[in-house]
């Protein structure tokens, strides 16, 4: 039986909010002027998901990139909001952390994700800013889940013994790398088997 956790972390996409890389590059094609598969492959080629979600590359200066590699003198908002306008609320979830948050659970979020999207997120979803007290997020960290750097400063910032942090993640490599933390964590695939795993961990909502 796993420990009854003190702190309590999520992941952003496809845990907290829904998004699509497809609508991503669809949009951001529609800006630069050019075929959504030709953004994926300029994203592969310099690497700008990894450059962008470490921090090694700033939203303006991705946006310079692309312009020139485009051909395009599109302004930066139009081309913020077209690579960032992807996200929505996975409703499922929202009955659980409003029932987390009214027992008094702290929370928080640990994510792989840029700058761009973080502060659109931000901006959009207001139960970012009111219901978790961490937000650890690899463009600040400047490491990315499965890397141990991320988690040792999600512990960190947690205050409990990694074996009290409770995480949930989408993606097996991420929950991977946190079990080899010694963070107590699970894959998600939907709503209601990640409530059953956390009432087996004794921890206590009305839902």
């Amino acid at each position: 039986m796993a420990n009854k956790p003190e702190f309590i972390y999520f992941d952003l996409g496809n845990v907290l909010l829904h998004f699509s890389r497809e609508r991503q590059f669809r949009q951001m094609a529609q800006v630069l002027g050019i075929t959504a598969k030709e953004i994926a492959q300029l994203v592969e080629k310099h690497d700008l998901l990894h450059l962008c979600e470490t921090g090694k590359m700033t939203p303006p200066e991705a946006h310079e990139l692309l312009c020139e590699e485009a051909s395009s003198r599109c302004d930066f908002h139009s081309l913020f909001v077209a690579s960032s306008d992807i996200f929505e609320i996975n409703l499922p979830m929202l009955p659980l952390i409003t029932q987390l948050r009214r027992h008094g659970y702290r929370m928080g979020i640990l994510s792989n994700t840029s700058a761009n999207h973080w502060n659109f997120c931000l901006e959009h979803f207001s139960i970012l800013q009111d219901y978790f007290q961490e937000t650890i997020l690899s463009y600040e960290v400047g490491a990315m889940k499965p890397e141990k750097e991320i988690y040792a400063v999600a512990i960190e910032a947690a205050g409990v013994p990694a074996e009290k942090i409770f995480y949930a993640d989408d993606l097996q490599p991420n929950v991977d790398g946190a079990l080899s933390c010694n963070m107590d964590a699970v894959l998600y695939t939907e709503t209601p088997p990640l409530v059953n795993c956390m009432r087996q961990r004794g921890v206590q909502f009305a839902l």
